[in-house]
């Protein structure tokens, strides 16, 4: 694709996306990225250096080079230099954000805008709601244009909008570390009405602290009052008969305007665009394509898929009962098992489970779930609650078994099996016997029948809802490029003179 001339160059609306640095949040973030993309704007993704390459390592040294209007920048995190291919530690990543990015983000800003860099000038930072410094440089870089992409659920925002008054009713942070054991967290939160009945233990994970000045809590606090608080839209990955009673009770709480544009996996699968961007993947692990010929040769709806998402790490006694769980319920299974998944150590799979395992079981380091997902042999997916995979599963009309690992996949996990109906949960302290027992009953009981009636249900309204053009996602993508994008040319022309 050659260069645009200077007036072509002029005209195109230049959007920086920059995502918090972890796979939860980058896949997102990509997924908007190409949709604005496909409405004709220059896009610059913006990545830390560390996940850059990650990036490179896992899908090619050309990866990056896609189409000259969609480009890719990396800013340090200001954190030792590593090479692990993992998620970086979260407490520590997040003082990062909130220390060490500000001026790296600010200089690339200036770098893109310089006239020598042949680039369209920035017309609008987009924004993860997790990067609060965003709205920093925007201001002081003379009043940059910002919308925020919230990556996580709509309840999960609702969620982090409880710690506030959990702090000012003095219920947070608690009185002393046995409250994870005497009882506390089965208390009841009863002034949410969408929420009405959840117990405290649901409410995103980062309120189970004894300091006041805890790095998770503060962090979230001033994230999500700030996106909350500024006056600048708020995208939720999500759909409105999905969280509509959740998006009722945020919109007291949120200032600006919100657009609620998910699943955007199914948005994208509508729209038109240049091959390479098309193509553009976000995953920071080498993927295994070998585990879809295993999947070919199984049987309608008779695999359970098996993930943990990109951060959630287990003690290897954790690993033992699923891995035992799985092989007592005689079922299929495809489990991805990320080398970094035991905290501390490496995972020890036990020999006999494999050889009892091994003409049913199959075992990959990562893959493209959403394609896992959608193929026809997978019945099950048990599952950290992540959004990313929640809304995998409701695209696909797979139910779920839930083990929550932190944040606000506690919350997801409440909303799965109290409101939305498509799984259940297992304990916390995973024991053998109850992973095989709900497996069991999700692949061949009524119950489990149930839960996948309802899955599809969800399914088929997350499909009209990013139908085109009526759907109430496509129509809210649409309004927020038109009332709040487009009209951006005129700043934009504004700034330059």
């Amino acid at each position: 694709m050659g260069s645009c001339n200077s007036d072509e160059k002029e005209a195109k609306i230049h959007v920086v996306c920059i995502p918090y640095p972890a796979q939860g949040h980058i896949r997102p973030m990509l997924k908007l990225a190409k949709l604005l993309h496909s409405k004709g704007f220059h896009i610059t993704f913006v990545n830390t250096e560390y996940n850059h390459r990650r990036l490179l390592r896992a899908r090619g040294p050309n990866f990056l080079d896609a189409v000259s209007s969609f480009r890719f920048e990396a800013i340090p995190d200001g954190l030792p230099t590593s090479d692990a291919d993992a998620t970086q530690d979260i407490p520590t990543l997040c003082h990062a954000v909130m220390n060490y990015f500000l001026e790296p983000f600010k200089q690339l800003l200036v770098k893109l805008n310089d006239p020598s860099s042949g680039l369209p000038r920035v017309t609008l930072i987009l924004s993860d709601c997790v990067m609060p410094f965003t709205l920093d440089a925007a201001q002081q870089l003379g009043g940059i244009p910002l919308v925020w992409l919230w990556t996580a659920s709509a309840c999960g925002f609702l969620g982090y909008s409880q710690y506030r008054p959990l702090l000012d009713k003095g219920i947070v942070p608690f009185k002393d570390s046995k409250f994870a054991t005497d009882g506390s967290l089965g208390m009841v939160v009863d002034w949410v009405p969408s929420m009405r009945g959840i117990q405290l233990k649901y409410i995103p994970s980062f309120i189970r602290t004894t300091d006041k000045d805890d790095i998770m809590l503060n962090f979230l606090i001033v994230a999500t009052e700030r996106a909350a608080q500024s006056s600048a839209p708020i995208i939720f990955n999500s759909f409105n008969t999905f969280e509509h009673d959740v998006l009722e009770d945020l919109s007291e709480i949120i200032v600006g305007p919100t657009y609620t544009i998910g699943p955007m996996q199914l948005q994208l699968k509508n729209v038109s665009d240049d091959a390479g961007v098309k193509s553009l993947g976000s995953n920071l692990w080498k993927e295994d394509s070998e585990c879809f010929n295993w999947l070919d040769s199984k049987k309608p709806k008779s695999v359970v898929y098996v993930s943990f998402g990109s951060i959630t790490t287990m003690t290897n006694e954790n690993l033992i009962e699923f891995a035992w769980g799985l092989a007592n319920s005689k079922h299929p299974f495809l489990w991805i098992l990320r080398p970094d998944i035991v905290s501390g150590d490496s995972a020890v799979i036990p020999p006999e489970f494999l050889a009892e395992t091994k003409d049913r079981g199959l075992i990959t380091s990562w893959c493209d779930q959403e394609t896992v997902l959608d193929h026809t042999s997978i019945g099950a997916f048990l599952t950290h609650c992540g959004w990313n995979s929640i809304l995998d599963t409701i695209c696909s009309g797979v139910p779920v078994i839930c083990w929550p690992f932190f944040a606000e996949q506690q919350t997801n996990c409440w909303f799965i099996s109290e409101k939305w109906g498509i799984g259940m949960e297992i304990d916390n302290n995973v024991r053998r016997s109850e992973v095989e027992k709900q497996v069991r009953e999700l692949m061949e009981e009524k119950k489990g029948e149930e839960m996948t009636r309802k899955a599809m249900e969800w399914k088929i309204l997350a499909e009209e809802a990013a139908a085109t053009p009526s759907g109430s996602s496509c129509s809210n993508f649409d309004n927020l490029v038109n009332q709040v994008i487009l009209p951006l040319k005129a700043y934009k022309k504004s700034s330059q003179n």
